[in-house]
């Protein structure tokens, strides 16, 4: 079984010592750095944008995991490639041609991930699939932190491996939204591969000591 990966959200990050909690996560047994731009429209908040990004991979050792919460992100494929994202993911409710969406992603050199809300079905990715490299499956509904943890979302991890599986596909399945030590296990258990935490990781007294439990939780 391959390695479950953790990938602290960066949203939850203390912003007056941003230097101080990229070096953490660099040192910590995190695998990826979760970045969420946001830009009011698609999500009712607005997080940080290409400035912030570019000083967070300036000193960041570590994969470059971008989740665009924003309307027409095609605009801005080329832009995140050149600030340095490893993996593009977009919301399928903001593509209205997904499927030239990920080839733009891909062809730019980045990996390509697709995020559904929780109303979303996965049923939607059956014919693009084989494109996707990561499923993002959104736990809350997305624009804010520290949300409570949708509890459908261990069946629908389910099915999205069914068709994964099936399909012949590699897609990883991350999950972001209310992951703690509590729902971590069985979400892995469901077939998730990747796991991003925020508030969790963050608000705890030793963040380090956190991501290192979840790590060793799923592993």
């Amino acid at each position: 079984m391959s390695e479950k990966l953790i990938a602290p959200s960066v949203l939850a990050a203390d912003f007056a010592n941003l230097q101080r909690d990229v070096e953490m996560i660099n040192k910590s047994d995190a695998d990826w750095f979760h970045i969420d731009i946001m830009d009011g429209v698609f999500v009712p908040n607005i997080s940080f944008g290409m400035p912030v990004l570019r000083d967070i991979v300036k000193h960041a050792t570590k994969t470059i995991d971008v989740h665009l919460m924003i309307v027409d992100p095609d605009r801005y494929i080329q832009t995140f490639v050149d600030l340095g994202s490893n993996i593009l993911t977009v919301h399928y409710e903001a593509c209205t041609h997904l499927h030239r969406t990920l080839q733009a992603i891909k062809s730019a050199g980045m990996k390509a991930g697709v995020a559904l809300n929780p109303h979303t079905s996965i049923q939607l990715l059956e014919d693009t699939i084989q494109d996707i490299d990561m499923v993002c499956l959104m736990s809350v509904n997305p624009g804010f932190g520290g949300q409570s943890f949708i509890e459908n979302t261990y069946a629908k991890v389910s099915a999205l491996k069914e068709m994964i599986t099936r399909k012949n596909a590699s897609t990883l399945i991350e999950i972001d939204g209310g992951v703690t030590n509590k729902n971590a296990k069985q979400l892995v258990e469901a077939g998730a591969d990747v796991l991003v935490a925020g508030s969790y990781v963050f608000k705890s007294s030793d963040p380090m000591a956190t991501v290192k439990d979840l790590k060793s939780l799923v592993n």
